[in-house]
């Protein structure tokens, strides 16, 4: 088996399976899984990935990877085959190498170690009441499906990782699970994600075909199920455009079974030149160089990349209060939070308000762009893995306590939080050091 060349000075006897659906730059929570890839193969030591899609450079590093197919492009029967293959890669390894760490993401995949969660299908309401029948049915089941994994997966693990302190919450409320096997590590920051000087913004807004009008952006999936939130930001826009003084131009990049609809509804609403669907892509650097403001009027959000990635850019942006990376808002950006993602008149309000004042609200949200760069993807992957050798040691001493009967359901291991920033709300009301020493 083909292995990293360890960097010298580092160590060169760990191993890791990690099991997830992609390691490629295309995707949010796959950058970082491409950024915990990384990291573990900077260390040194032994790395294997199964997945969907690697990052070609993976590849160079020697990294032995196994590519697992989604038939007919079937995100359920390409789920089944991932967990098959995961659960077969990582009884492999652990044979070979006891000591091999499994690092899976939610319930893509039951094995007893850690949990990264990237988001909580328990948690994550339903968003199909305008959806065709067919796709209805198909979602319910799905849902039935990825709830039954997820609890399969997250009550087994030894230590789960969470991206926010919102789906740590989450996780407390619908698993029962003890608080110290939950830790909050916040995602970390993609250098290619900063402000765009001026030249930058000029050949992005070249890019794009648009002028000197300022221009929203919205970010997401344009799929049957809305649970991004874009019907709601629709008739908001639909109102702001009845009105002689709204100059603003709306890009909805994404894509998704739904797009050709909402092109024909933008049409009959008389929006054309008003609203301009890209399809997806993957210039979202691009993208966010162009943009005045982003909205992302979710109903679920377990974290939120693209405002993280848009807050990076210094472009201030919109997003449901109860969003994961609503928690980091500092007070004085408050006001660009959205209470309620079905009140289309608030957030048509909201947005005149950002245009009222949009020079304002650029230099406001410099200070929160500059902490977040702050906290790298480097950083985010030093932290995970500072928390699993960490959480090793413990169980390693409890193990060997006199009290290990008494603790072999590992509920009592403590609870640590590397890797969460100081941005946000602490919350250490919570945190439970049942084992008092280890905190």
């Amino acid at each position: 088996m083909a292995t990293a060349n360890p960097i010298p000075g580092q160590r060169s006897g760990d191993c890791w399976v990690l099991i997830a659906g992609g390691f490629h730059r295309h995707g949010g929570m796959d950058r970082l899984n491409l950024a915990l890839a990384r990291y573990l193969l900077q260390r040194g030591g032994r790395v294997h990935l199964v997945c969907h899609r690697a990052d070609q450079d993976l590849y160079k590093h020697g990294v032995p990877v196994d590519v697992v197919p989604r038939p007919a492009n079937s995100f359920m029967l390409g789920g089944f085959m991932l967990a098959r293959r995961g659960r077969e890669v990582a009884q492999r390894m652990t044979a070979e190498f006891p000591a091999t760490r499994v690092l899976v993401n939610g319930g893509n995949c039951t094995w007893p170690d850690i949990n990264w969660i990237h988001c909580v299908h328990h948690a994550w309401p339903r968003s199909d009441s305008y959806s065709p029948p067919w796709f209805k049915l198909k979602n319910l089941c799905a849902r039935r499906l990825a709830c039954a994994q997820e609890r399969s997966a997250l009550t087994r693990a030894r230590l789960l990782i969470a991206n926010s302190e919102r789906t740590r919450d989450d996780l407390l409320n619908h698993f029962g699970v003890a608080p110290g096997r939950v830790h909050v590590v916040y995602p970390g920051s993609d250098p290619a994600f900063g402000p765009a000087c001026g030249a930058q913004r000029a050949a992005a807004r070249a890019w794009l075909k648009k002028d000197d009008r300022p221009l929203v952006v919205f970010a997401g999936a344009l799929g049957h199920d809305s649970n991004k939130g874009f019907d709601v930001l629709f008739k908001a826009w639909q109102a702001l455009c009845a009105r002689p003084d709204w100059d603003c131009a709306l890009i909805a990049a994404g894509g998704g079974r739904a797009v050709e609809r909402w092109k024909r509804r933008t049409a009959e609403a008389g929006m054309e030149g008003r609203i301009e669907f890209t399809g997806f892509t993957d210039r979202i650097p691009d993208l966010l160089a162009a943009a005045d403001l982003l909205v992302s009027p979710v109903r679920y959000e377990a974290y939120g990349m693209n405002v993280h990635e848009a807050i990076c850019c210094g472009v201030p942006a919109m997003v449901t209060r109860t969003a994961g990376v609503a928690e980091r808002y500092p007070a004085e950006l408050q006001p660009l939070l959205i209470d309620d993602p079905e009140d289309s008149e608030a957030l048509a309000v909201k947005l005149l308000r950002w245009r009222m004042a949009m020079q304002y609200w650029r230099e406001k949200v410099a200070p929160f762009s500059e902490a977040l760069r702050a906290y790298t993807l480097e950083d985010m992957a030093k932290h995970i893995v500072a928390l699993c050798t960490e959480n090793s040691r413990i169980e390693k001493h409890l193990r060997a306590s006199p009290l290990n009967p008494l603790l072999a359901d590992r509920r009592l291991l403590p609870s640590s939080r590397p890797g969460a920033s100081s941005l946000g709300a602490r919350r250490s009301d919570r945190r439970e050091a049942i084992w008092p020493g280890f905190e």
